[in-house]
């Protein structure tokens, strides 16, 4: 039987430090599914199209990986895919503690499924979406902060 993750996020974008996450999750798991959801407290930066497309970019080649958009409750998708683990990273100790909090809340609405914590490597606490949201914004170069071959589409203003 194989072992099934979803990685869900934002991923807006997707950055370094989401690939480092996603990578070691494989290490744990035979598939992981990168499921882009829609966080109704923030506004997107770039559309779900291409929030998809800059994952297939950063994870092009790598055996194991889909990604999918999706809208709800993360535990409501695990349910209908048949998932039995949710794969978080952080970055802090702030972090963890959100995190952490949320794995409670879905241990109790989904007892079933179980969250994976997975620390970021250091040469990647640094990276985040929304600094490299600020980046660009500011004309900057994201190059150290996304995964290698990943060129950005335009974003819908």
């Amino acid at each position: 039987m194989k072992r099934i993750a979803l990685f869900p996020g934002s991923f807006d974008p997707f950055t370094a430090g989401h690939l480092n996450i996603l990578k070691r999750a494989l290490t744990m798991f035979d598939e992981v599914v990168v499921a882009a959801g829609v966080n109704q407290d923030k506004r997107g930066f770039f559309d779900m199209d291409s929030r998809l497309e800059i994952i297939r970019q950063a994870t092009k080649g790598m055996e194991g990986v889909s990604c999918i958009k999706y809208d709800g409750l993360t535990v409501d998708l695990c349910r209908e895919m048949g998932i039995r683990h949710i794969v978080r990273g952080v970055r802090n100790m702030i972090d963890f503690e959100t995190e952490r909090s949320v794995a409670d809340a879905n241990r109790r609405l989904a007892p079933e499924i179980e969250t994976i914590i997975i620390p970021t490597a250091q040469e990647f606490a640094h990276i985040s979406s929304s600094a490299v949201r600020d980046i660009l914004r500011h004309g900057g170069d994201t190059g150290l902060f996304l995964s290698e071959g990943v060129v950005l589409p335009p974003r819908n203003a």
